[in-house]
């Protein structure tokens, strides 16, 4: 089966006009501080994906369906209402970590968070690094 083109894919469009785009200063001031936390916890180079995505290298998946594609393996992204932070594993296994994060929503391979203010980043840093060594871990990665 041929690999599915999503509309969420890796694209050339500049992370520093998305940024500088971002509207609210509190929430444009956070988004810079979290694509230097991620550039930091990655080692990567951040690209975007689609138009709104801030995303991390790239893993390649295949269903028992056949259906396989590529996505990136870790990411983020400043929404109008929060900030979803994307670990690709889910969080099934992260209750101990989620308890000390602070204030959040979880679904199945997304984050929710207000503002910085309201979690601790450390324990995020630590979350974001189990996402990317379950990557590794379990699929066909790549650092571009």
């Amino acid at each position: 089966m041929a690999k599915v083109k999503l509309k969420t894919a890796q694209n050339n469009q500049s992370v520093a006009k998305f940024i500088a785009a971002v509207e609210g200063g509190q929430r444009r001031s956070d988004t810079k501080k979290l694509l230097k936390l991620f550039d930091n916890v990655t080692g990567l180079k951040p690209y975007m994906w689609g138009d709104n995505i801030i995303g991390y290298g790239r893993y390649e998946y295949r269903y028992a369906s056949g259906r396989e594609g590529e996505f990136m393996m870790t990411g983020f992204s400043p929404r109008k209402t929060n900030f979803s932070v994307y670990i690709m594993p889910g969080y099934q296994d992260l209750s101990v970590m989620l308890t000390r994060l602070g204030k959040h929503k979880t679904g199945k391979s997304c984050l929710y968070i207000n503002k910085l203010d309201d979690i601790d980043v450390d324990v995020l840093v630590e979350i974001i690094e189990f996402g990317l060594n379950y990557m590794r871990s379990n699929y066909q990665t790549y650092d571009k």
